[in-house]
């Protein structure tokens, strides 16, 4: 974490959990139909990046995930 102009800045990286256990347990809920994360996901081509971000910041879109073709 750190401070710059009196704001601050922390990120997450899956919380305290340990992948080896919170993945499979991703994937076991989601094949029991417990985690519809579809409905949480966007994806747009990586050019419509700006309509991306705009979705995240309006809250139109939970997740957007980028995608490069090629």
């Amino acid at each position: 974490m750190s401070a710059v102009r009196g704001q601050r800045l922390c990120d997450v990286v899956e919380g305290d959990a340990v992948p080896q256990t919170f993945i499979p347990r991703l994937i076991d809920l989601w094949q029991a139909g417990q985690f519809p994360y579809d409905r949480l996901i966007r994806p747009y081509p990586f050019e419509a990046i700006n309509a991306a971000i705009a979705g995240s910041r309006s809250g139109a879109t939970i997740k957007p995930v980028l995608r490069m073709e090629g």
